[in-house]
Parts: structure tokens; sequence; C-alpha cells
């Protein structure tokens, strides 16, 4: 279980550096259909996050700081969590595992990860979805 919390805790710092609902990948209808073509499949996570005591809204601050422009990310959502003071619930929408797979490699992730880990106390469970479409997701 140790793994799956850590690689966890990697997918939903990949967030951090930002996306929007204006991905990129998105393009044009003729694209879309492209993408159904071969198969690809959006990419969804949806976890909870445990922050140090007393360190929820700074570490919630960390995961919103530069929500901008993350190729090929749909959607990424930080919530609180209403019974819990110290919990977020990340959800992440990418438009395919590949590019959930390479933001991981980007330096203002490494940075945001870096910045973030002293404020994590632990993560909790999470589930690895396709989504199929909804208010604001189009592929």
């Amino acid at each position: 279980m140790l793994l799956d919390r850590r690689r966890f805790g990697i997918a939903m710092m990949a967030g951090i550096a930002g996306c929007t609902l204006a991905a990129s990948r998105r393009g044009t209808s003729e694209e879309q259909q492209v993408d159904e073509e071969k198969g690809e499949r959006m990419y969804g996570l949806i976890g909870k996050m445990t922050a140090a005591p007393g360190q929820r809204d700074a570490l919630s601050a960390v995961l919103l700081e530069a929500i901008e422009g993350m190729p090929g990310c749909l959607s990424y959502i930080v919530a609180k969590d209403a019974n819990d003071e110290n919990a977020l619930w990340i959800t992440e929408v990418w438009d395919s595992k590949e590019s959930h797979a390479a933001s991981l490699k980007l330096p203002s992730v490494q940075a945001a990860i870096a910045k973030a880990r002293p404020m994590i106390a632990g993560f909790g469970d999470y589930v690895t979805t396709e989504p199929l479409g909804g208010v604001g997701l189009t592929k």
C-alpha cells in the first residue's frame, strides 16, 4: 500500500503547475475524431491528501498556485473535506494517461512537489477513473 500512496502523491502533485479547461489538446472536432479512432481515453484521478495539522490552507495554496497551461489537463480541482479540517480532495481529468505521465517531468511540477512535501501528512483513498464527459469537459 505504501507504493500506492507514494504514486498517488506524485499523481496529485502533477497538477500543481496547473491546467485549464481550455487544454491545448482539446482541438477541433476533426482532431477529436482522430483521438477517438486511436482509442485514446480521458484519464482521471480522485484522491484524498491530508495536510500536516494547521497546514491545509497553505498546502491548498501551493496546489492552486499556477493552475494554467498544463498540456493535456482538462480539469484540476482542489476541495476542502467538510468533515476533516486537515484533508483535501483532488480531482484531475487529463486527455490521456500519457499527458498525465509527461506532466510529472516538468520542472514546475518538480518544484511544486518539493515546496508542498513538508506540508503533507499523508494520503488517503484514491481511484483512477476513465471520465466519459460532463459539464466543462470536452475532448
